[in-house]
């Protein structure tokens, strides 16, 4: 019996959302926002107006940033943040986004919030592991927090190497060893700066960071971080901390309204299905979609491409083969049923969508994070990791015939499969938010007769 399963939250309890102004960031917490507003709890969502439609369509009222800069109005972070291009490496680059891109909006959020408060006296905050205004609201408001993470647990472990490397487990005493130098070169080199930047701007609040990178502290800050995935996704930890709890894979609101679902005769006529994507960010067709659709053009597998938008028209100029399907989005709940193989640069909601319908994966991708889900993929056999942003055609043909070949791979995302079956997140997310709201002694009387109640079960 869960030691909060009796716990509810009160009708008309006020909530706000919030999150980075990034696809990734915002989907995964709409099915949590949409449910609590169904159980009568009054929601309301702060980011940035691109995501005014959708907040809208579902019932909630929407703060825009309004002293918070906007990093989303440009698709392209050289054309807001014009330095940045000068910056050559991906390494430089990915300090760069984290100063600019996350970490100096926090006090930015934090005025916006302390001015919806005025008017929304909300009870509590719920938002994306990165959004940088975490710290504010629990230590200077004093309202409880709960992060959602929707990337790969970031937090740090002495039985790990650092977040951010795609560095699988080491075994072996000097596997281990390397590990530990290579946390402390991460936290003391490679992000210093990132981490002295965040540490600079919170003691200008006086608060103290409580941790040695920048996701540690965010982690740290949160009164609980709820975590997108099951345990069987995410490596061995015996050091997790106490108030980091999984949930099952959070996935966008979708409606239960009946709806016409993306069909193609060709679905059935031919041997394999191999559905293939970049996600909604990557502009840059070549990477990936162009290597998967030359590798099975005029084969006897048909190649379903998603290009979020970018390049479309061009594609199927150039790829006007039968067995090629190029279109702009297609949901993929309508389509991985049918799938054999999904060729990805790692988004995580695509993975756990995979995942979820036991569609065994090929994953390309390195930058934004991608390693870490790559590294994943290829750690737990749920398909193979390329270790490259840029594969060539051969690489990917050799790969998902690899895949398609040894029924292993099939086996064990099958098994995770079944796994994120046995979450329910959104009641979790629920349960978890509700024992948050509970007044201490209550929270000790629910737990004490949880116990009772497992004893004698």
């Amino acid at each position: 019996m869960n030691s909060f399963a009796q716990a509810e939250i009160k009708p008309g309890t006020k909530i706000l959302f919030a999150n980075v102004p990034a696809d990734g960031h915002f989907n995964p917490l709409t099915g949590i926002a949409a449910h609590l507003k169904s159980i009568g709890c009054d929601v309301r969502w702060y980011t940035a107006k691109k995501f005014e439609p959708k907040i809208a369509s579902l019932g909630i009222p929407f703060y825009p940033f309004n002293k918070a800069f906007d990093i989303s109005a440009d698709p392209d972070p050289d054309k807001i943040f014009p330095e940045r291009a000068k910056k050559k490496s991906q390494l430089s680059k990915l300090k760069f986004d984290m100063i600019h891109v996350f970490i100096l909006r926090g006090p930015e959020y934090y005025a916006d919030i302390q001015e919806i408060y005025q008017e929304f006296p909300f009870s509590l905050l719920v938002a994306d592991l990165t959004f940088a205004g975490i710290p504010f609201v629990k230590e200077k408001m004093n309202i409880p927090v709960v992060s959602i993470n929707v990337i790969p647990l970031p937090e740090t472990s002495k039985d790990l190497g650092p977040m951010g490397l795609g560095l699988t487990p080491a075994t072996g005493f000097f596997g281990k060893k390397k590990q530990n130098i290579l946390r402390f070169i991460a936290d003391k080199v490679l992000f210093a700066h990132p981490y002295r930047v965040m540490k600079k701007v919170l003691a200008s609040y006086s608060i103290s960071p409580g941790g040695s990178n920048v996701f540690d502290i965010l982690i740290k800050k949160s009164t609980l971080s709820l975590q997108s995935g099951t345990p069987g996704f995410e490596y061995q930890r015996s050091d997790i901390s106490s108030h980091v709890h999984f949930v099952g894979p959070l996935l966008p609101f979708s409606s239960k309204k009946i709806k016409t679902r993306w069909s193609d005769e060709r679905l059935l006529q031919y041997k394999k299905v191999i559905l293939v994507t970049q996600g909604t960010v990557e502009n840059d067709v070549t990477k990936l979609l162009v290597p998967t659709l030359e590798a099975f053009k005029n084969s006897d597998y048909l190649v379903i491409a998603t290009t979020g938008g970018g390049q479309t028209n061009e594609l199927r100029k150039q790829y006007p083969q039968a067995n090629i399907i190029i279109e702009d989005f297609i949901a993929f709940e309508d389509v991985m049923p049918f799938a054999h193989v999904y060729v990805t640069n790692g988004g995580y909601g695509g993975v756990l969508l995979s995942i979820k319908n036991g569609l065994p994966m090929v994953a390309a991708g390195i930058h934004e994070g991608k390693n870490e889900i790559a590294a994943r993929i290829g750690y737990f056999k749920l398909g193979l990791n390329l270790k490259t942003e840029k594969p060539t055609a051969e690489q990917i043909k050799k790969a998902v015939t690899e895949v398609l070949e040894k029924p292993e791979y099939n086996h064990a995302v099958s098994a995770l499969g079944m796994e994120f079956q046995s979450f329910n997140p959104t009641q979790l997310v629920t349960q978890h938010i509700a024992s948050l709201l509970k007044p201490a002694g209550e929270i000790k009387r629910l737990k004490q007769r949880a116990f009772v109640s497992e004893i004698y079960e």
